[in-house]
């Protein structure tokens, strides 16, 4: 039996038993609109991208990170200058985690933008907005586990600030602390919810959201003639994905480009009898709350205003999740206006991010910078990155090649609905 008849054999043995051909017809059936609005589909598979990729480092890091007091800054700085390749592998799960939250706001800022909620697919952007929440928790909770000083200090203050909601509030910060103060029991918690908890839950609401999308389709734009739009469409399989491929490649470069130019640093061992450092600030993502927090008064009437700052935010998440019941009519006044507040929510945390960035940070003393141990390692990881864009280029020329005989089978009627 020759290799190729070998395979043939293996294909039809699996087909049989898992129905992968059902799948690729399907795929190759179905339709994504081709319009001036396509450019921000591609942004779902870069979070999907991404989220694998934090996975592949997260569990190379578990191999090496011990999660108690005495050990958890000490093994990260083992990562960074023992394990070999250890800072990239580190600086790779950092930064993938930064393009992962920017372009879950891009995608949901689109949506909102674009209306793409509009009926029926309102539970499409409930379980987009669990997404950007569990996503959130990821850099939260991911924060605190080189347990420096940097992280320890807005690690307390981020789990303060639930202190501030009445009722409730006093038992959701002890919930987060594992007790009243920060302590062991506050990492080994945070590093259950990072590796454990928060995985299992963006994995359901992922599985959630890919579903609804393949069953309710792509949305067209308000407002357009949805018989013409039928007609510029495109097969998911494989013209769509070849081009979503470039992107990939693009993307995957430059991050472990800037990876290894910027590498995330390291403090020294946590204190927590020690006082905070001057000018701490929460991650990106987090800036515009933090800062928003900061200038709000002290007291407001009878009431504090950390505790009016809290339910603000907790009725804009609630109002945020049920957006596509509010703006029921997107073509209409109300949806105008609607759309008129995301552009003035990017305006405002733009704003607001800058404004916190003013305030200047004292520098920690006796970091860990990551670098290449020796010549050998520095000229081996600059081959490395000389190889990734090359392997890049052949593969984008390839691709395009694809692209266009794909396309050329396309308008030539070969993925037609009725061609078996």
């Amino acid at each position: 039996m020759s290799i190729k008849s070998a395979a043939r054999a293996t294909w039809a043995w699996l087909d049989d038993r898992l129905g992968i051909q059902t799948v690729m017809d399907f795929l190759k059936h179905k339709q994504i609109p081709l319009n001036r609005h396509t450019p921000w589909m591609y942004t779902g598979s870069l979070i999907l991208m991404f989220f694998g990729l934090q996975v592949l480092t997260g569990i190379m890091l578990a191999f090496y990170y011990r999660p108690t007091l005495e050990e958890a800054n000490k093994s990260v700085g083992e990562i960074m200058t023992k394990v070999p390749l250890g800072w990239i592998i580190r600086s790779v799960h950092s930064w993938s985690a930064t393009f992962m939250i920017a372009i879950v706001f891009i995608h949901l800022l689109a949506i909102w933008i674009l209306k793409s909620y509009r009926k029926p697919r309102e539970m499409t952007w409930m379980s987009g907005a669990l997404l950007l929440v569990f996503t959130l928790a990821f850099g939260f909770t991911g924060y605190l586990l080189p347990w420096d000083a940097l992280s320890l200090a807005a690690t307390k203050v981020g789990t303060d600030i639930p202190r501030s909601i009445p009722l409730i509030g006093a038992w959701g910060t002890r919930f987060l602390r594992g007790g009243e103060d920060i302590s062991g029991d506050t990492l080994s918690r945070f590093f259950s919810f990072h590796v454990s908890v928060l995985p299992l839950c963006l994995l359901a609401a992922l599985a959630l959201h890919v579903y609804l999308i393949q069953k309710l389709g792509m949305s067209l734009p308000v407002g357009a003639d949805e018989e013409a739009e039928n007609r510029r469409v495109i097969p998911f399989w494989p013209n769509f994905v070849y081009r979503e491929a470039v992107l990939w490649l693009v993307f995957i470069g430059a991050l472990v480009t800037i990876a290894v130019f910027l590498p995330p640093t390291l403090g020294k061992s946590a204190d927590l009898m020690a006082p905070a450092p001057e000018g701490i600030k929460p991650e990106w993502y987090f800036l515009f709350l933090f800062q928003m927090l900061k200038v709000f008064p002290a007291k407001i009437l009878f009431v504090t205003g950390d505790t009016v700052a809290v339910l603000l935010i907790l009725v804009a998440v609630v109002l945020f999740f049920f957006l596509p019941l509010i703006d029921n009519k997107p073509a209409g006044r109300k949806g105008k206006i609607i759309t008129v507040l995301a552009f003035l929510l990017i305006v405002y945390a733009v704003a607001m991010s800058v404004w916190s960035l003013q305030t200047p940070s004292k520098p920690e003393a006796d970091k860990i910078i990551p670098a290449p141990q020796n010549i050998k390692e520095s000229t081996g990881i600059f081959v490395f990155l000389g190889g990734i864009w090359l392997c890049v280029a052949v593969l984008i020329y390839l691709l395009r090649l694809k692209i266009k005989e794909t396309d050329r089978l396309l308008e030539a009627g070969y993925f037609s609905s009725d061609k078996k």
